[in-house]
């Protein structure tokens, strides 16, 4: 708890024109100096008003709204990777008819369907799962459940947001003042509510990572890819292809559920034991942005991956919302398909392509708004 205490001191000592903060140029100078350049007056701060930026509840409250607003991209760029790797798989898009998710109606998965199913119109790549040349029953469940797994994460998103919005509408003061002037202790600034939703986001994103790199796997095994070459390498036996970034991939997922790892079931006291109980809610903020960074790279990758197969499946024309982000990925520096090279640059390209929201940009125009 000491960690977002000492993180808000420095916040407030800036906005007070004290102590030391970094300038647009990256140097470190004297915060006075940096606000008048800027014409900005310091705070001058009011009664209970420095407890207010102290308050480790509202660090924790202002990295769940950045988390949420970095996973609703995420969580539709994620709707668009699997649609792009179903495609390359030749798999069917029939599992997203909106009856079959009717009839289970959880608010989150019917959206992933639809937005997977925008991608896909149009595709000459799906439907060819029961060719002779490669029949099969069904896709697998990272392909075929999709948007249930990526729905359920949308739900829990939607839960964490009501909780957001009722604590930007909260006092969390201690203690209070009243309407009718009595001045009241209270527990208001308990992390609980924030903390158990920060750690629910960072189960699903992990989970939903896990399923990503999965269907990155199946694109690189050429006995589960149907027809394209091992690790999608230029020359097969040769060439390592993408086995080295679905390393980088599974790495990132092994982490990212390891900061699945709830740290609200915690608490350590302090205060000679007035404070005997916590909501260890910083903890649980910080290990979710740093699983939120790691999916934008899971997600990439698959978006890299996904691209390259879809470019190898030759004879054959991808959506049209499929061949918008291929050409906004070329474009971004994401390179297609060719023979061996550093695999970093292309990786980084692919990481801002997501995170900046170059992937929905390229797509929206084709299937309009995403869900």
């Amino acid at each position: 708890l000491s960690l977002i205490h000492i993180s808000l001191s420095h916040c407030a000592l800036a906005l007070m024109g004290e102590g030391d903060a970094e300038g647009p140029d990256g140097t470190i100078r004297p915060a006075g100096e940096l606000l008048a350049e800027h014409g900005i007056e310091p705070v001058e701060l009011r009664e209970k008003e420095g407890l207010a930026l102290l308050n480790g509840t509202d660090g924790m409250l202002g990295m769940l709204v950045m988390a949420l607003a970095d996973l609703d991209r995420l969580y539709k760029s994620a709707d668009i990777t699997a649609a792009l790797t179903l495609e390359a798989l030749l798999g069917t898009e029939k599992v997203l008819q909106p009856e079959l998710h009717a009839i289970r109606p959880h608010p989150g998965q019917g959206a992933s369907a639809a937005n997977m199913a925008a991608v896909l119109k149009g595709s000459g790549l799906t439907g060819h799962f029961q060719e002779e040349s490669a029949p099969r029953v069904q896709d697998a469940y990272s392909v075929r459940c999709a948007p249930q797994v990526a729905g359920a994460g949308r739900d829990t998103m939607a839960h964490a947001a009501l909780v957001a919005s009722r604590e930007l509408a909260s006092a969390v003061d201690n203690p209070v003042v009243l309407p009718d002037g009595r001045v009241e202790s209270n527990g208001n600034f308990h992390g609980a509510p924030v903390a158990y939703v920060l750690d629910f986001l960072a189960i699903a994103a992990a989970d939903l990572g896990s399923i990503a790199e999965r269907r990155t796997d199946r694109l690189l095994d050429k006995n589960r890819s149907h027809g394209l070459p091992p690790f999608l390498a230029d020359d097969a036996g040769v060439d390592s292809g993408l086995m080295i970034a679905q390393y980088t991939q599974a790495a990132l997922v092994s982490e990212m559920k390891r900061l699945a790892v709830p740290a609200s079931a915690d608490s350590i006291p302090s205060s000679a034991m007035q404070e005997d109980h916590v909501s260890m809610g910083w903890s649980a903020a910080r290990k979710l942005r740093t699983a939120v960074d790691n999916l934008t790279r899971i997600i990439a990758i698959e978006l890299y991956a996904a691209t390259r197969a879809i470019e190898l499946r030759h004879g054959l024309t991808a959506a049209p919302a499929s061949l918008a982000a291929i050409a906004a990925a070329r474009a971004a520096g994401v390179q297609g398909p060719g023979p061996d090279r550093f695999l970093a640059p292309d990786l980084a390209a692919a990481d801002e392509f997501v995170r900046s929201g170059g992937l929905l940009a390229a797509v929206e125009p084709v299937t309009g708004p995403l869900a």
